[in-house]
């Protein structure tokens, strides 16, 4: 009886491996409109206060505070991007819009509301002031959102539309970030064709590159797809190559476990240091790491299982927070959360689970304060891919006898939106 070489790790064993290995790829400046989803590199640092000037939070009438409520004589009218060319003096008022700066003398504000426009006399509009105000009343003072040298945002922060907005604000245009890893796939098997090829006799569809594409880009990478390579050491060597000169980590399925024809193993050792071969789970045991330095970058490399489920599940475990790591996150690990099942789940007396399920918020969970139920997707055999179709977590079931009751409160890993 075959024995493998490698011991079975724990999967939080392998991940520690994973993120110690990947480094956050060196920083390359983009365009702001080019850097939304990315991490940025550097803080960002707001050059003048903003806003620059005085303005008014509110259509109404700029004022002399001390004037109280009274009628007024109407000096000027200023919008938005245009500065008064005349000045408020004490007993006058002029009209101003939301955002507009406040004109030389004024020190507040008077809304719309709590006016009245009187009409003209000799010659000059005259405004009702209904209600006093308090000097700086419905006015952004100079710097109130923001002060020079402020910094805005942290290296580290991931770039989502709030925070585009802010860099424009503060006049960045072009950010330092860590740029979104580049992920080559290769498909392994001569029983594999294309998807838009009629199978031959003991032939498949390839679903494993394309589902890792897919999942690739979701992740924020940018996939490189080699094709499928045939079951021999120079059609796979070819693609191992041509990932570690194109890639920053290539993903492989199929061709881990240990069979004659599973080539995967030995051919990452020629091209580097594999750092585990199988893993404690299920699925996806002969999940494999490896990593080669090739022109003074660490590439990493992963042998995914051959079953699209196995392959998949372990994608989600390990290659995410890898890609993550690579592209500046922070903190790349999946989220997890504590789900009660819906129904009882067999547990598996050899490994731990990852059980694919449907988690959504139930407000009457935990007496009225909700939590998250999980329903599982079906029947969870490796291949097939249908159990992964509406999973959006993984539920963590430990290894042992028997089973877990309908209620049962577990940790799962979140795969998808809740």
């Amino acid at each position: 009886m075959s024995e493998s070489e490698y011991p079975m790790l724990a999967v939080e064993q392998a991940l520690g491996i994973v993120l110690e290995q990947a480094s956050p790829l060196p920083p390359i400046t983009v365009a702001l409109k080019q850097a939304s989803g990315l991490i940025l590199a550097e803080a960002a640092v707001a050059r003048e206060a903003m806003p620059p000037f005085a303005a008014s939070i509110k259509d109404g009438y700029a004022v002399v505070a001390g004037d109280g409520p009274g009628d007024y004589p109407l000096v000027g009218t200023v919008t938005a991007g245009r500065i008064a060319d005349f000045a408020v003096q004490p007993g006058t008022v002029a009209y101003i819009t939301t955002g507009a700066p406040l004109p030389s003398g004024a020190d507040a504000v008077v809304m719309v509301e709590e006016t009245e426009r009187l009409g003209s006399a000799n010659g000059q509009m005259h405004v009702r002031v209904r209600q006093g105000v308090k000097a700086g009343a419905d006015v952004r003072p100079v710097g109130s959102d923001i002060e020079p040298g402020q910094q805005v945002l942290a290296a580290g922060m991931r770039l989502g539309a709030a925070e585009i907005g802010l860099l424009a604000t503060v006049g960045i245009a072009q950010v330092r970030v860590h740029p979104r890893p580049r992920v080559a796939v290769l498909s392994t098997g001569d029983e594999l064709v294309e998807p838009d090829a009629t199978p031959g006799p003991g032939q498949i569809r390839d679903s494993n590159r394309a589902m890792l594409v897919a999942a690739i880009a979701a992740a924020g990478g940018e996939p490189l797809d080699l094709g499928i390579a045939g079951d021999s050491v120079d059609s796979i060597s070819a693609g191992i190559e041509r990932g570690l000169h194109e890639a920053d980590l290539l993903l492989s399925s199929g061709g881990v476990s240990m069979g004659d024809l599973d080539l995967i193993k030995p051919l990452l050792e020629e091209a580097g240091t594999v750092h585990f071969g199988r893993l404690r789970m299920k699925p996806g045991k002969p999940c494999t790491f490896a990593t080669a330095d090739i022109d003074g970058q660490r590439r990493l490399l992963f042998g995914l299982p051959g079953n699209p489920v196995s392959s998949l599940v372990t994608y989600y475990l390990l290659v995410i927070p890898a890609i993550r790591k690579l592209a500046g996150w922070r903190e790349p690990r999946l989220t997890r959360i504590q789900a009660h099942l819906d129904q009882a789940l067999p547990l598996d007396a050899y490994r731990p689970e990852y059980h694919r399920a449907t988690a959504t918020w139930d407000p009457g969970l935990n007496d009225g304060q909700g939590g998250y139920r999980a329903i599982s997707t079906g029947i969870q055999a490796s291949s097939r891919l249908l159990s992964m179709r509406t999973a959006n977590v993984l539920l963590e079931l430990p290894q042992g006898e028997g089973t877990l009751t309908a209620g049962s409160v577990v940790a799962a890993l979140v795969i998808g939106d809740l």
